[in-house]
């Protein structure tokens, strides 16, 4: 395979974002990855206190919907109308919670399960990236 297309593939990648690309042309293949970045959390020392300590807070419960791509999340249809989804709503399997535009593709995000949305935990207009938490709701 050419370097030239090697090259147009590694800036085709950095300009869209992408994580990966493969390409198959003839009986060639090229498979890109990039590195995911790993941050490690700074060790925090515990505070040293003689008084009782009190009860770990509850993890929070329930399913999240996290996001399947990278790009802009969007909580309504367009501008000036009402979110698919507030907190408090009852939500059914399948139903859109947001749409997540990608590519100048919009893509909606539906729920995986039915329940009730407890969390939002993402803004409209937010830039968010592929795994990342978008709704926790309760079944």
């Amino acid at each position: 395979m050419d370097i030239r297309k090697i090259k147009k593939l590694i800036d085709l990648m950095i300009e869209s974002d992408l994580q990966a690309i493969e390409v198959k042309e003839g009986d060639q293949s090229i498979s890109l990855t990039r590195p995911t970045p790993v941050y490690a959390a700074a060790p925090v020392a515990a505070p040293i206190t003689s008084a009782p300590t009190a009860p770990a807070a509850k993890t929070p419960r329930g399913a999240v919907e996290s996001s399947p791509m990278v790009g802009v999340f969007y909580s309504a249809p367009s501008p000036g109308e009402p979110p698919f989804v507030n907190v408090g709503q009852t939500v059914s399997a399948g139903e859109t919670l947001g749409i997540i535009e990608a590519m100048k593709i919009m893509n909606p995000i539906e729920a995986t399960q039915s329940g009730v949305i407890e969390e939002i935990l993402v803004k409209n207009g937010e830039v968010i990236q592929f795994g990342q938490p978008l709704f926790r709701y309760r079944a």
